[in-house]
């Protein structure tokens, strides 16, 4: 990797913004802003490889706050701050005040205290996890504007009822570098599919989250699912307004076939239908258990209409060449292994089980470049401070 080209052309883009700035959906960021951020994942990334230490804080906290249950995106952004030399603090709303009725604004600042990042993952209400981090990032910059904290926390989202930033910039930047640069992603064809699984409530941020990101390249997204099934259409709008500006294109489709003819890129995913998510955060703010029992019940029965929206082998033969690259966020439910029928069947999964863990290995580095672009105003110097010093990482 040519750190120092990439560094130069870091140089060159207008990051000012994302200074002292959060990281909540990727629509929200520039095209520069978007670029810089790939550059700054791959800078570390190379620095890593060449044993050079990228431990640009002495101390400081980086606080994880999960309310869905996670592994990769956890483990990720532990690695993420243990990278940049950030010791990870995780806040348990059980064991807080939070319990006990403490509010955003005070929790916010109370456990910003010398910390320089906050990362949430808040993905299970549909209108719920978005605001929730924007009231934290909100309370935190009034505590850091009133002088009760001495730095602003960045605020990254690490998976929330809209978008799931940190997972898509990851899996974009597994296909920049997989057909070997951004400029080669114009053209190609992205299947980004609904897939049957046996559970009913999987986000729908992973799906929202690509249109919402590949349009902007000049790809073809196709987003395929069974009728009932659809997204937020907010984000379908975003899709569009991309691929009109890229040159790219944005389709809906109703079958899976459809959308894995010729195409480059498979993502086969399941979700829960918008409506569904909407009606289920309704009744929990209700506390109609016997409403939530019988809309899980009604989502289980009709996703058992849609077992064949597997990604199979005949439907692998139908992509570019018969060679498209299979993605996901993982973990998959598969067929026959983790499920007895499920989102993609064995035989594939295990064909791109090494490009599915390379696609999952960016996600720390994508986090890592958020905190880094966030904290220091000049990351192009600070980064190459760090290639000129050359302390190494294992001495």
């Amino acid at each position: 990797m040519n750190v120092e080209a990439m560094i130069k052309e870091l140089a060159a883009l207008d990051t000012k913004a994302m200074h002292r700035n959060d990281f909540l959906l990727t629509w929200e960021k520039s095209d520069a802003e978007i670029r810089a951020t790939f550059l700054v994942a791959d800078i570390l990334r190379g620095l890593r490889e060449r044993n050079i230490s990228s431990k640009l804080f002495d101390s400081g906290l980086a606080i994880s706050l999960f309310r869905d249950n996670s592994t990769r995106t956890r483990f990720s952004y532990a690695s993420a701050a243990n990278l940049l030399g950030l010791e990870v603090q995780d806040l348990d709303e059980g064991k807080s005040q939070i319990a006990h009725g403490e509010t955003v604004r005070e929790t916010a600042n109370m456990i910003s205290f010398m910390a320089d990042v906050i990362g949430i993952r808040d993905d299970m209400y549909i209108g719920k996890g978005n605001t929730y981090m924007r009231e934290v990032a909100k309370a935190v910059q009034e505590g850091y504007d009133d002088g009760v904290l001495e730095q602003r926390p960045t605020l990254v989202n690490l998976q929330c009822d809209i978008d799931h930033p940190t997972q898509t910039m990851a899996d974009t930047l597994h296909l920049i570098n997989h057909f070997g640069g951004v400029e080669n992603l114009k053209g190609k064809k992205v299947a980004m599919t609904w897939a049957y699984s046996p559970s009913y409530g999987k986000p729908l941020s992973v799906p929202q989250g690509v249109i919402g990101l590949m349009t902007r390249f000049g790809m073809e997204v196709s987003l395929a699912h069974p009728e009932g099934y659809e997204v937020m259409g907010e984000v379908e709008d975003v899709a569009r307004r991309n691929a009109a500006a890229s040159g790219g294109l944005f389709t809906k489709t109703n079958s899976m076939a459809e959308a894995f003819q010729d195409a480059d890129i498979v993502y086969p995913k399941s979700w829960a239908p918008f409506a569904a998510m909407e009606k289920r955060t309704d009744l929990y703010a209700q506390g109609d258990d016997a409403g939530i029992k019988a809309l899980e019940k009604e989502l289980l029965a009709n996703n058992a209409k849609h077992k064949d929206w597997e990604c199979t082998e005949e439907l692998m033969a139908k992509t570019k060449d018969g060679k498209a690259l299979y993605m996901h966020c993982l973990p998959a439910d598969i067929t026959g292994v983790s499920c007895p029928e499920g989102e993609v069947a064995a035989s594939v999964f295990d064909r791109y089980r090494v490009p599915l863990y390379k696609e999952a290995s960016y996600k720390p580095y994508i986090i890592a470049a958020m905190m880094v672009l966030a904290q220091f105003a000049d990351p192009s110097k600070t980064l190459g401070d760090l290639l000129t010093g050359k302390n190494p990482r294992i001495r």
